[in-house]
């Protein structure tokens, strides 16, 4: 992986005069808003699929190239964004990041004008890029941002506020974006310029605010010490390679789930609900995620993360095929349900997958959080079985991934490499 992250898991030891405790209320509280701005355009996605159907008359694979082309954006600019964060810095990075997603939320209001399909999937391949960056740059910083025993419960507020935005983003991109029907094309493609032209003064407000606050520096980067890259590699674990597969997997499988919900609730079986009504079950898919993360903030300190895992996996599959053979209310809250086990699938893996990695840790990070792009690939494959086998069928993946997740809890995440002398504590990132 890259510099900047293999680094990140070597915190310096801020000053502090009189030996008192510094305060990182104010980092924590930009960090926390970060979450929640990440969660709530990563969201709206889940409008803009079904409203780029019906207003470019798409396929479901060629629909949900939205997600493609946004979470893509992770896998090809996760060690990019490695070095950068290495060479200049957290809090630069955070800011060029910001700045990075206001520029391609920009980039709505060109390709409203000129009604261009693949104009809007650049710029989501933009925003894209831009949370890329964000994420390799906070997700270590605020696992460092105070006591190292209360790593944990930073990581949970965040992912707290992060769920409540995708809970709330759903209802306010509909009220805005899915306009009458009856709409001329103009119009369709208008309806989005607004929201998007605010959200991205939002997000460049973001970039100041995170300029004026002082943020400790908490990390050593490769332009403080020149660290010597280690021998060997995190690839050399077979369990962190099978957790790869099960980042690969959970994000998939969530983000394909909201993707392809408004357009599989507007089927005739399901009770052929509008967009707007059906947007409101993606904000209750998302909203079971933010309940999931409470309680499991409370259950994971109890539970083995492999059992937890296996509980969660094993119901999210039987919920699947609920789905798939069901219909009407049953098949559609069996769906939405998927959200609140969906919630501690990631903090489940995480720790299982780097476990044991000793100085291999933050590479085996890095290379988790580039799985990120499952996001982009499940729900492609899930679009291009719906044109084929219709709706309830293409759910099929999502089993599949939920019985990918089973195996890892049952086998996969057993450490059958040799271990090397360890690093402090890790504490997982929150995910997009």
């Amino acid at each position: 992986m890259a510099a900047g992250i293999q680094q990140a898991a070597t915190p310096a030891t801020p000053a502090s005069p009189g030996g008192s405790t510094p305060s990182y209320f104010l980092p924590m509280a930009l960090m926390v808003s970060l979450y929640f701005s990440i969660g709530f355009i990563t969201s709206l996605n889940d409008i803009l699929v079904p409203h780029f159907k019906d207003l470019f008359h798409l396929t479901n694979f060629l629909a949900l190239l939205v997600q493609f082309c946004f979470f893509g954006a992770y896998f090809v600019m996760s060690v990019p964004s490695g070095w950068i964060v290495g060479r200049i810095g957290y809090k630069p990075s955070m800011i060029a990041s910001l700045c990075t997603v206001a520029a391609g939320l920009l980039l709505f209001v060109p390709a409203s004008i000129a009604i261009s399909y693949p104009l809007f999937l650049f710029a989501l391949f933009i925003v894209g890029s831009g949370f890329a960056l964000l994420q390799v740059a906070i997700n270590p910083y605020v696992s460092v941002l105070g006591a190292p025993e209360r790593g944990a419960w930073r990581i949970n507020i965040c992912g707290i506020f992060n769920s409540s935005a995708t809970t709330i983003a759903p209802k306010i991109g509909a009220f805005f974006i899915f306009i009458a029907a009856g709409a001329t094309t103009a119009q369709l493609a208008r309806s989005v310029r607004m929201p998007y032209v605010i959200v991205a003064c939002f997000t460049l407000a973001m970039a100041a605010v995170t300029a004026l606050i002082p943020l400790p520096k908490l990390i050593e980067t490769a332009a403080d010490a020149g660290t010597a890259k280690p021998d060997g590699s995190a690839w050399n674990f077979r369990h962190l390679r099978l957790g790869a597969l099960g980042i690969f997997s959970s994000v998939g499988s969530e983000v394909a789930i909201g993707s392809v919900l408004i357009n599989f609730l507007g089927q005739p079986a399901m009770g052929g609900l509008t967009h707007t009504a059906a947007a409101a079950f993606v904000s209750f898919y998302w909203g079971g995620a933010m309940v999931g993360r409470i309680v499991g903030s409370v259950a994971l300190l109890k539970v083995k993360a492999q059992d937890a895992l296996l509980s969660v996996a094993s119901v999210a599959a039987l919920m699947v095929l609920i789905t798939i053979f069901g219909h009407g209310r049953i098949a559609i809250w069996a769906i939405v349900s998927c959200g609140l086990f969906n919630s501690v699938m990631w903090p489940c893996i995480f720790p299982l997958a780097v476990k044991g990695l000793g100085r291999f840790t933050s590479q085996g990070s890095g290379i988790l959080i580039t799985m990120v792009v499952g996001g982009a690939i499940v729900p492609e494959i899930q679009g291009l079985l719906a044109d084929h086998l219709g709706y309830q069928a293409s759910f099929a993946i999502v089993f599949c991934c939920y019985a990918y997740l089973i195996f890892f809890a049952l086998s996969g995440y057993k450490v059958r490499q040799p271990r090397y002398p360890s690093l402090p504590d890790f504490v997982p990132p929150v995910e997009a």
